[in-house]
């Protein structure tokens, strides 16, 4: 199977663009990937309870079902650090903080990257 990162940098402000990649990392995880996320940007927002319990996409579904989906399927979770800090985020372990290093590894590391 493939290794696949899916790369988030839309928020809340963009519910379907945000639950679409989701929504593809959860299929992908339904046919045996392995699925890394990295949120950066505004789609660090995704992450809090309230955006996870709350947004839904035009066609492309809730994102705390597809959430769930990717945490029960092993799917990794990483934030950016400087989007998170100045955001007020702390992953409290729903993800790792990493740092453009962390990101450029991921990608080298990826069969394939996909960008929402």
């Amino acid at each position: 199977m493939a290794k696949l990162l899916i790369n988030l940098t839309s928020g809340p402000e963009h519910p379907t663009r945000a639950a679409l990649g989701f929504l593809v990392a959860r299929a992908a995880i339904d046919q045996g990937h392995e699925v890394s996320l990295f949120l950066a940007g505004d789609a660090v927002q995704l992450m809090r309870d309230a955006v996870l319990d709350n947004l839904v996409g035009l066609g492309t579904g809730n994102l705390r079902e597809s959430y769930d989906a990717l945490r029960e399927g092993g799917a990794t979770f990483y934030v950016s650090g400087m989007s998170s800090k100045v955001r007020g985020y702390e992953p409290d372990g729903s993800a790792e903080a990493a740092m453009p290093p962390k990101l450029v590894e991921l990608v080298l590391d990826a069969d394939r990257v996909l960008t929402y």
